[in-house]
This record gives C-alpha cells, structure tokens and sequence, in this order.
C-alpha cells in the first residue's frame, strides 16, 4: 500500500490537519550551529531542584502504580488552596481535575462540548493549537480579533459576540494571551460571563499565564466573576509559571458535574498523571511562590531589554505586554511570516515564531520569547538588527 493510500484511509480532517507554522520554522533550523532559539514559549532555566525532589523521592517510594483518575486527592486539596489565596475564589476538589498538560485539558474539553459544526469563537491572535484541537472534532472557529490602537491591544466586545450565532458552543479566552501579552480585565471578563450565561454558551478561559503580570501581582480571572453553575471550563498549567514546560501537567477548574465525565475521558486517554509527577506538582504549588517571584522579575527585565530596543527600529509596529513573556509586532511590508522566519534563521541564526500560527490577524507579525537570559537576548537582538533595524542607528544618533 502506497503512503498515498494510507493517508487516504485516515479521517479526511486529521490526515489534512496542517503543521503549525512554528514547527515549520523550528524544523528549517532546528540543529542549525549557534542558533538563538526564541521561538518557543518557554524560558531558559531548568525545573528548580525542591521540584525535581519531590518526585525522585516519591519514585523511591514507590509511587509508580495507577491513581485516581482526577489526581491524587492532596495534589487536588493544593489547588483548590492555591486558588483561594491567588484569586480569592473558593472551589472543592469536585471542582478540579489534574490532567497531562494544559493541552491535553483543552482537548479535553473539546472531547465534552464540540460536536460536527458546532462553533467556537476565539479571540485571537492567539496560541494555534485551539484551532486544531476545534476542527479536529468537526468544529469551526470564529476569529474575534484584538487590535493594535495606539500602542495597546484592545478588544471590542461588540465586535465579539455580534460572532456569537447558533451553532456557538463556546467562546475560547486566552487571557493573559500569547503571544500578545494583551490581558483581559475583570469587567470585560464579568460583560462577557453575563452575555454568555444569557445566550447558554460556554466560556473556556486558558490563564496558563496568570502568574506572570508586570503591573500587578495577579491577572483577573474568570473564576471571580463566574458563579458555581455557570457553564466556565478555566485550563491552568504548571508549565510557566514554575518552569516545568516538559512535565506535561495541567489543570482544570469547572463546574462539579463534569467530574465524572472527566474521569471517564482520563480513563480512555491516559488514565491518569503519575503519581511521582504529582507529588513534584504539589512541591511547586505549595513551595514555589518563590519560584514565579524570581521568574516574574526576570522576565520584566527581559521585556524591557527587548522593548527598548525594539521600539527604537522604526519598520516595526508593537505594544509593551503587560503579561506572558513575549514581543509580538509587526513588520513593515511583511506579508508571509513563515518564509520571513526562515529567512530570520538563515540570515541572522536566530529562531522566532512566524505571526500567521496565531490566525488570520497575526500575519505581518513574528513573536520573540524573553523568557531567556539577557545575555542571550542581547545576543538574539544584535543578530536581528542588521534585518529588522534597518535605520534603527540613524534614530538613536539623531
């Protein structure tokens, strides 16, 4: 049997899904020799060892047999804490699931609500794989795009659930956004809620980036305007903000009757997290205040060092984030972002993710990770500025 025949055999939707364009870029110069890689969304630092620990000791013990479907009752106890004292909302452990990685929650979530035709209205530029994971289950997305008004990302609610038609089954928050930085506010989140409630649409809120706030010490959430039985699925992960992207461990926090739905989909999918894993996850929750300090500090450095130079090339177009840890922006006379980051990789050996992963509204627009240290940034922006700065000196000396 031919490849052709093979693939031809595969459900049309999951054999024709396209590779984002990140990994497009990522695999023209992935082993290319000095490489900077700012591409993707993760930082430079190893997990902290008190989290490694926890669950090298948890091995030692043994803790390698299957657990409950949701996770471990005490890792659940910590969330449900760890949500009182960062929001102020207090929710059981009925009303959270552990899972593998926040990707898996929001398939997940789809795997519950999207049905062939259902829509979902995203607003975006945001993270790519919600639109894989929607029109994998025979779903369609709607782009509600934020825009870029005087130096600010803005969204028009108007705009948005003027979208919102028949066959909406939810609308897909990614608040505080990648690759924006652009943050939602409480009384756009509580306008949104109320509008949602009314027309019985779900509201799935991915706050992976909660933590990482440079104007405050938290980024609003859902759960605060929501009440107990509102249709509100909020995606959390471990990933960011406690430096574990490779661990593979996210969250949910939604409404008690999903519960046994979630465990039934657990079962089918990966039967549950490894015990050892969730001991190293209560570690970061419990112990790892520290941990987001240091990388919130951190990160504000890198976004002031990576702005203040960018701002100073006049061809590009961009907002200061006051979230997440990345610089999205725009490129003069940019019109194909994946074939201007391989050409980023070839002519200047640095790795950035082209805008069009992020939708339709991220074309024109590449998005640098300064989640990294700064000697690498200043090495990752002296590379760039022979491409991007292009009269970036004659600005400087004037």
């Amino acid at each position: 049997m031919t490849g052709r025949a093979i693939l031809d055999s595969l459900r049309r939707d999951v054999a024709e899904l396209a590779e984002t364009g990140i990994v497009q870029v990522a695999q023209h110069g992935w082993d290319k020799p000095g490489l900077v890689p700012l591409w993707f969304g993760e930082g430079d630092q190893p997990t902290p060892e008190f989290i490694c620990d926890a669950a090298a000791e948890a091995l030692r013990r043994g803790e390698t047999f299957y657990t409950d479907q949701r996770g471990i009752l005490p890792l659940r106890e910590a969330l449900a804490r760890y949500t009182q004292r960062t929001f102020g909302v207090e929710v059981s452990t009925d009303e959270v699931s552990l899972v593998t990685a926040g990707m898996s929650a929001l398939y997940l979530a789809m795997d519950m609500l999207i049905e062939p035709d259902d829509e979902v209205v995203a607003i975006g530029p945001v993270w790519p794989n919600i639109y894989s994971t929607v029109e994998v289950h025979g779903g369609v997305v709607k782009h509600a795009s934020i825009d870029l008004v005087d130096g600010e990302w803005r969204l028009d609610l108007d705009r948005l659930f003027a979208l919102a038609g028949e066959r909406t089954k939810a609308i897909f928050v990614n608040s505080p956004g990648n690759p924006t930085g652009w943050m939602m506010e409480s009384d756009e989140q509580r306008a949104l809620m109320e509008f949602a409630r009314a027309r019985g649409i779900w509201v799935i809120a991915d706050e992976v980036y909660h933590q990482l706030v440079f104007d405050r010490d938290v980024a609003p959430s859902f759960l605060q305007v929501a009440s107990r039985d509102d249709r509100l699925i909020v995606v959390n992960s471990f990933s960011k903000s406690w430096l574990m992207t490779g661990w593979r461990l996210g969250w949910l926090t939604h409404p008690a009757a999903l519960a046994p739905t979630i465990a039934k989909l657990v079962q089918i999918t990966t039967s549950g997290v490894p015990q050892f894993l969730q001991r190293a996850a209560i570690a970061a929750v419990e112990d790892g205040d520290h941990v987001t300090r240091d990388l919130r500090a951190r990160c504000k450095v890198g976004r002031d060092l990576v702005f203040d130079r960018l701002e100073s090339w006049p061809k590009l177009r961009l907002a200061r984030p006051k979230a997440a840890f990345y610089a999205f922006f725009a490129v003069d006379g940019m019109t194909d972002s994946v074939a201007y980051a391989k050409r980023i990789i070839d002519e200047a050996n640095v790795g950035l993710a082209p805008g069009s992963a992020f939708g339709p509204a991220g074309e024109g627009y590449l998005r640098l990770c300064f989640a990294a240290s700064e000697a690498t940034l200043q090495r990752g922006l002296d590379a760039l500025e022979p491409m991007l700065g292009v009269g970036a000196d004659q600005r400087r000396s004037a």
